[in-house]
């Protein structure tokens, strides 16, 4: 009775609820193809309406259900991993608010009431990160805040520039003389909260959150933001040429990064939020491609198997004691059964393997990018995003779960929590079945496209060459070469050091040559020690006189008493 009233598991049952109504809810929207859009006029400044609009359709239904269910595992993931933590209602409290948040960018269409959402979780997100209180996770909370307030500007200058059409409704924009401005602004804010390039670095940084923030924040809430905004107002946004060409270039570019720092990366978390990363850009190729609903799918896909795989990668650090490197695990296969068949479970459904979750989208939209407009430089950056995942993935299979084992010989490494194996097992469910239970119900009827066996063969044999590299190879490159690569292209540098370390090494220049140097000496400190140096001066002299005058008229008092006594 005691565990139920635990506050993180009120709140696990509380979204399981939430998901299970939720999604009956979407089937119905769905099914009778229905939208219901609640307004509200808070304020009328002119021609201006500023409103506050709800809108319920299978969309938003769907995503709601989906951040319901993962925020549940989670919950429920938490009772175990933060069980010896001091301040737990506060934790389950900011968890609560975030998903909160999020369901109000989910829900809102107007772009006003959007930055109540939008804002929740650039503030929540930072008290999550921050979280355990050190300079690390202050580095990384600031990091995470600051690159999102441009997007949050981005968002802000959008309104002001919105307010000739009378109303900030996202179904009803058309095109007028600030539209360009708007557009373009809408894009840095989605690419921004989504970490695209040259707005990446972030990303891997918030992994110094506690872990079931991780998995929560890189499945289904902070970083799909951006992408849902951008299919939000992708009506809009699709009138512009160079919208498609801009993103596409960008969406490409993060993926091969995000891959290429993957392989290159020993963190376990980091590795996963790269992953997250390369998954983001695949989103937002579909988008730039114009398949914004595709884009949709993979993200409800992409959220249950990146939960699962941070719930294992969770177990997996819960068990070695908080000691996230990869290169000194191994053999986790033995030790971890359950927790080892989940991830390699999710780490397929990333890869896309035949009939695992992630095949039915990421499948379908490398298929229709060889049916598109796109043209080949794109098809090739995408298998090679591809190749990338699946090389990743393997080399974390096999360094961590097969490879030699080279923990310590005594230890205490299971997996027989219930609070860790029951959202693994949920999730695992949805890694294997979510997939093609959304294909049948969202995609279907579709047009047919038909391809030669060698197009249709094409992603399954780059998955095979990809998982082919690490088991084959190992590759043993220079010192400049790892570093370029495991700082994201120097991207975490110019991202942090570019404008802030000149200043500081500038300011700490000035504080050693004036505030310790010449200053100091002329001013307040010098002043004080040459002020020592005369008293103390001033009062070994004084003590010295004062000796010297009661010596000399001891001797004369003494002299004087001797004269008295001999003349008596």
């Amino acid at each position: 009775m005691y565990q139920m009233l635990k506050p993180q598991m009120f709140a696990s049952s509380f979204l399981f609820y939430c998901f299970l109504s939720e999604g009956i809810l979407a089937l119905y929207f769905f099914l009778f193809n229905n939208t219901i859009i609640l307004e509200w006029d808070v304020l009328q400044v002119q021609t201006a309406t500023m409103s506050m609009m709800v809108v319920f359709d299978w969309v938003t239904m769907s995503f709601s259900s989906v951040v319901c269910f993962i925020s549940a595992c989670v919950m429920l993931f938490s009772n175990s991993y933060m069980s010896e933590e001091k301040f737990l209602s506060r934790f389950v409290w900011l968890v609560m608010l975030f998903v909160l948040s999020m369901n109000f960018l989910i829900f809102i269409p107007s772009l006003v009431g959007l930055l109540l959402g939008w804002d929740g979780l650039g503030i929540v997100s930072f008290a999550l990160v921050i979280y355990y209180n050190n300079p690390k996770s202050l580095g990384a909370g600031l990091m995470t805040a600051f690159m999102n307030r441009v997007g949050d500007v981005a968002l802000l200058l959008c309104i002001g520039w919105c307010i000739s059409l009378g109303h900030w409704a996202s179904n009803s924009f058309w095109l007028n003389s600030s539209s360009y401005l708007v557009c373009f602004c809408l894009l840095i804010a989605g690419m921004t909260k989504s970490a695209q390039i040259p707005f990446s670095s972030w990303l891997p940084a918030a992994m110094a959150a506690p872990t079931p923030v991780s998995a929560l924040v890189h499945s289904s809430t902070l970083v799909t933001a951006g992408v849902f905004i951008l299919i939000r107002f992708y009506s809009f946004l699709s009138a512009f040429k160079w919208f498609s060409s801009f993103l596409l270039v960008v969406a490409m570019i993060t993926m091969v990064l995000a891959g290429l720092t993957a392989n290159f990366e020993s963190d376990l978390k980091k590795i996963i939020a790269l992953s997250t990363l390369s998954q983001l850009g695949v989103m937002m190729t579909s988008i730039a491609t114009g398949f914004p609903l595709l884009a949709l799918f993979h993200l409800y896909v992409h959220a249950l198997f990146k939960a699962l795989l941070f719930i294992c990668a969770g177990s997996i650090i819960h068990s070695h004691y908080n000691y996230q490197d990869i290169r000194k695990m191994g053999q986790l296969w033995k030790q971890m059964p359950l927790s080892t068949s989940c991830l390699n479970v999710a780490n397929l459904a990333l890869c896309g393997a035949p009939f695992m979750a992630g095949f039915y989208s990421k499948d379908v939209i490398i298929e229709s990018m060889i049916m598109g407009p796109s043209n080949s430089v794109a098809l090739f950056m995408m298998l090679l995003a591809t190749f990338l995942t699946v090389s990743y993935s393997v080399r974390l299979s096999v360094c961590s779960l097969w490879g030699k084992m080279k923990q310590i010989s005594i230890n205490n490494i299971n997996d027989e929590d219930k609070y860790l194996y029951y959202p693994a097992i949920f999730l695992t469910v949805g890694a294997i079945m979510g997939g093609a239970s959304m294909s049948w119900l969202f995609m279907m009827p579709m047009s047919l496209n038909f391809f030669s066996s060698k197009e249709k063969l094409l992603p399954l044999v780059v998955m095979i060459m990809g998982g082919s590299v690490p088991l084959l190879f190992e590759f043993k490159v220079s010192l400049l070469l790892n570093h370029f690569m495991s700082s994201m292209w120097f991207l975490t540098m110019l991202s942090n050091n570019l404008v802030s370390k000149p200043v500081l090494t500038l300011s700490y220049s000035f504080y050693q040559v004036l505030d310790s140097g010449w200053v100091e000496k002329m001013s307040g400190g010098g002043l004080f020690k040459m002020l020592k140096y005369f008293i103390s001066i001033n009062t070994r002299a004084q003590s010295s006189v004062f000796s010297w005058v009661f010596m000399g008229s001891g001797a004369f008092v003494m002299t004087l008493l001797l004269y008295l006594c001999l003349m008596m």
